[in-house]
């Protein structure tokens, strides 16, 4: 144990590796170091140019970026803020008296250094390096006793990770869409990991590596740090308020999308805190990706952008305690970043990975049907295909008497049609795992036995539903089977454990993993009885469940608690 604490701590020393020259077959971000100072200065240009043409005055946007700075600044009161916050003082007394060309300036030096601290990396050997060695680190992490077989055979094609992360979709079809255009995945979020579980069954699914956006706390983890930088993650910090930050953001996603960077967005804006399947998507990131189809059609280049909704879905989610408990306290709803929750504890990492390892499919990645930057469907040939099966050219969309053209008003009114149809995806890509299944039935019971008590209320009622074990495997079991009817049907998908399982394994499995992990005892078992100890982590799982409540509901009282339930979902 102490060994592996050591090597997630420790700061990472590659072996010597030669310099690789990427050939013309390899993914476009393979190329990523060569143009990067060429990406870092024209998204600068962009910005202070628009800015630059804008109706209000530069003094107004070094005004807007020097008041927040010393806003942040001053609550942080760290060595940033030691080092910074004089600069900015200084901005806000003398920007009255700055001529045009000193703001301009002025202007341009701070969108240079955001640029340069947003801007990622990519190392072709870092890559190679992490296909062959992450696996073996992975399977030292969550499976020790694995570790010497998986050491003597390392061109194995599967791994002890293979065995815990499973993907579904046509991933046959995403690589052929690769080679036409560029893919931008969009994935549901529930844990810090999501980005590494994406990263890893994208490399071996034989897809492109991807630019992401990760904030940037999370790169004070040394081994997580190092991977993030050189692998394509550009760094995001949610501290920054100012309005010319955000507009550095999002002109760099577009750059990179326009210069054809296969990429990754979190449509959820952060990690859902209450385990529900994100309704309310903050779509500036994936508006980025329209106006870059925009702009390379207004240039003559007529390269394809496809949208890929992807659900990842955990049976055990390493930051559950931490998230659900920020999203029931009311200041809590309103902290958009957790610096202190199970992702930053090695040993909880350890705890986690080493229970995951005893679980079947402990995490399900599934792909989505690639759609077009307007919600069309996409077929093997990467044409955009209208509701009649029709071959049609996305670039209609952005034309006007046949010339294509810029109006971001009307992108942005595609952005907003795009990111319902993304909540609709998600709700049918979604994957039940038997946590959540478990979950919700010990949660229906709680509802059904406390009629007219608030949710507030119900999470005090510990340790007062208990149920025989048998019964509870028999309402698993028909819940259970009536899930995998609306999954028979495409309205959503089911684990193999939780389709195919017997309701007693379920359980087994289901409180195991539970009581191997979480600090919290969620339920107890005694004399043929169980009974639910933690109603806000039975809360979190069983969210998942939420959309579905009401459709698996058979009996009258069932169904007046599901209704109850799927409030819980209304408007987020």
């Amino acid at each position: 144990m102490r060994a592996m604490k050591n090597l997630l701590t420790r700061p990472v020393r590659l072996p010597r590796l030669k310099p690789y020259v990427p050939s013309p077959d390899d993914p476009p971000i393979f190329w990523f170091n060569s143009e990067r100072q060429d990406v870092v200065r024209d998204v600068v240009r962009r910005v202070v140019d628009r800015l630059a043409a804008d109706r209000r005055p530069l003094e107004y946007a070094l005004n807007d970026v020097a008041y927040e700075e010393v806003k942040r600044l001053e609550s942080q009161r760290d060595d940033e803020a030691r080092a910074s916050l004089g600069t900015w003082r200084g901005m806000i007394r003398k920007v009255g008296r700055m001529s045009e060309a000193e703001k301009r300036d002025a202007l341009q030096s701070i969108c240079t250094r955001m640029t340069h601290d947003i801007a990622g990396n990519f190392d072709p050997r870092v890559y190679r390096f992490s296909t062959g060695m992450l696996p073996q680190l992975l399977t030292g992490i969550m499976k020790p006793s694995a570790l010497p077989e998986e050491l003597m055979s390392l061109g194995r094609r599967t791994h002890v990770i293979d065995e815990m992360l499973r993907t579904e979709g046509d991933t046959a079809h995403l690589r052929a869409l690769a080679k036409k255009g560029t893919l931008v995945f969009v994935p549901t979020h529930s844990s810090n990991l999501d980005s590494i579980a994406l990263g890893y069954a994208l490399m071996r699914e034989g897809l492109p590596p991807v630019v992401y956006g990760a904030g940037k706390n999370l790169f004070t983890n040394p081994i997580i740090s190092f991977f993030m930088h050189n692998l394509g993650a550009y760094r995001v910090d949610r501290r920054i308020r100012a309005g010319l930050y955000k507009d550095v953001l999002k002109s760099y996603s577009t750059v990179m999308i326009e210069r054809g960077y296969h990429s990754l967005f979190f449509p959820g804006g952060t990690r859902s805190r209450s385990g529900l399947v994100e309704r309310k998507l903050k779509l500036g990131l994936a508006g980025t990706a329209i106006e870059a189809f925009t702009n390379n059609r207004v240039r003559g280049i007529a390269r394809p952008v496809y949208f890929v909704p992807t659900t990842i879905n955990y049976g055990l989610v390493l930051e559950a305690e931490t998230l659900i408990e920020d999203w029931l306290k009311e200041s809590g709803k309103a902290r958009y970043i957790i610096e202190d929750d199970e992702f930053t504890q090695v040993d909880r990492w350890l705890a986690f990975f080493r229970r995951l390892a005893q679980m079947e499919s402990a995490c399900v990645l599934r792909f989505g049907r690639p759609l077009d930057c307007f919600g069309n469907a996409v077929d093997p040939e990467g044409h955009s295909l209208a509701p009649d099966g029709r071959a049609i050219d996305p670039g209609g969309y952005v034309s006007l008497r046949g010339t294509p053209t810029v109006d971001p008003k009307r992108d942005a009114e595609y952005t907003r049609e795009l990111g319902q149809q993304l909540v609709d995806e998600y709700e049918r890509e979604t994957v039940l795992m038997s946590t959540q299944i478990v979950a919700h039935a010990l949660f229906r019971r709680l509802v059904k036995a406390t009629p007219g008590v608030d949710l507030f209320g119900r999470l005090r009622h510990r340790g007062e539903i208990t149920v025989d074990r048998a019964e509870l495997a028999a309402e698993v079991g028909a819940m259970r089977d009536r899930l995998a009817g609306l999954a028979s049907t495409g309205a959503v998908h089911l684990s193999d454990l939780s389709l195919r399982g017997a309701p007693e394994t379920m359980l087994d499995r289901v409180f195991s993993a539970w009581g191997g992990y979480h600090r919290r005892t969620i339920v107890l078992e005694h004399d043929g009885k169980v009974t639910a100890e933690d109603p806000t982590m039975l809360l979190y799982y069983q969210n998942r469940l939420v959309p579905y409540a009401e459709r698996i509901a058979e009996s009258p009282d069932d169904l007046a608690a599901a209704q109850q339930i799927a409030r819980l979902g209304a408007g987020t």
